[in-house]
């Protein structure tokens, strides 16, 4: 009987112990973007927090924190690299700041329209540059997915492209659209998204570098005389985990994570390859003054550019002979 009662008392506490186990690997993650909640890439973190609470039976849940509610996508970065914040949908462009090399997605006219800009995304080269970031950033690269490709909405007529010369153009503050727009002559004007509107509206900024989705579904036409529908430039996004939390989950759970992380940003894609055209169309259909224009419009601009990111990427090169591939 007594040694009945010590594998009673040993089955118990092996029981507790696996409780305790499975409570301490149990996690509520905290993802953090800048978009707000109606836009694309929130809710593909919210759908992802779903899948990861199902796939998990409840072990581990997400919090999404849209809006730059957990700070700038700068502030986020380092939030990632301290193991403060978990996970983020991020720009490439932010990624650009700490590793270059991430730079020539933003090679102009890289894409020749939204389904080319998706295949790029899906090349060798692209998935092979996220095992960099681990050793470089702090961070492990899941998966990538995108915005549409980049317009100018202006205030005023635009002509040509020195009508944009001097004027206050809001950008996404990131070295690869900063060195475009200073080459085409503009004054570059770094500006959170909620404040863009307003911006717009009062003649704070005289033009945006913006997206298909946002100009159609925040009204960013209304405040303007001329849309400029020029796809001059990608604008990836990249799912992102801390190193930091990485290390420390099971190959199971990165599996978990990897898989159907990967699963909704491929979703990303394949709404912005879909629906680009589609908000352009909503878009001309308003009235606005809408002009198509291509690579010439911008001069000697994207071969400036390329000068000047020859030497701050070392896969610019190799980008472009990736999306040549890709057509």
């Amino acid at each position: 009987m007594g040694i009945n009662f010590i594998k009673s008392v040993s089955g118990a506490v092996a029981v507790a112990a696996l409780l305790v186990s499975g409570a301490a690997s149990a996690k509520d993650f905290r993802l953090g973007l800048i978009t707000p909640p109606s836009h694309i890439w929130s809710k593909a973190a919210e759908d992802f927090g779903a899948d990861l609470a199902k796939a998990t039976d409840g072990a581990h849940t997400l919090q999404v924190f849209p809006s730059q509610q957990l700070g700038n996508e700068a502030e986020m970065m380092q939030q990632l690299q301290t193991g403060a914040l978990d996970m983020a949908f991020l720009t490439v462009a932010e990624v650009s700041n700490r590793v270059p090399d991430f730079g020539a997605f933003y090679a102009p006219f890289l894409a020749d329209d939204i389904g080319h800009a998706g295949r790029i995304l899906q090349s060798d080269l692209a998935a092979s540059m996220l095992s960099d970031l681990p050793a470089k950033a702090g961070v492990v690269g899941v998966a990538y997915g995108m915005a549409g490709l980049r317009q100018i909405v202006a205030k005023g007529e635009v002509a040509s492209a020195a009508d944009l010369k001097g004027k206050k153009l809001r950008i996404t503050p990131f070295a690869p659209i900063l060195d475009f727009y200073n080459a085409l002559g503009a004054a570059p004007t770094p500006m959170p998204l909620p404040a863009v509107y307003d911006a717009l509206a009062n003649g704070q900024v005289d033009a945006i570098d913006m997206d298909a989705e946002l100009i159609w579904k925040l009204k960013y036409f209304e405040q303007a005389e001329t849309v400029i529908v020029s796809n001059h430039m990608m604008f990836p996004m990249v799912g992102l985990v801390s190193a930091r939390v990485w290390k420390d989950l099971s190959e199971e759970d990165r599996a978990t994570i990897s898989e159907l992380m990967k699963a909704r940003l491929d979703e990303v894609v394949t709404t912005f390859v879909k629906m680009d055209p589609e908000w352009l169309q909503q878009v001309e259909d308003t009235g606005t003054p809408y002009t198509e224009v291509g690579a010439e419009f911008f001069g000697d601009v994207p071969a400036q550019w390329d000068a000047i990111w020859s030497e701050k990427s070392s896969v610019l090169g190799e980008m472009r002979a990736a999306a040549a591939a890709a057509k």
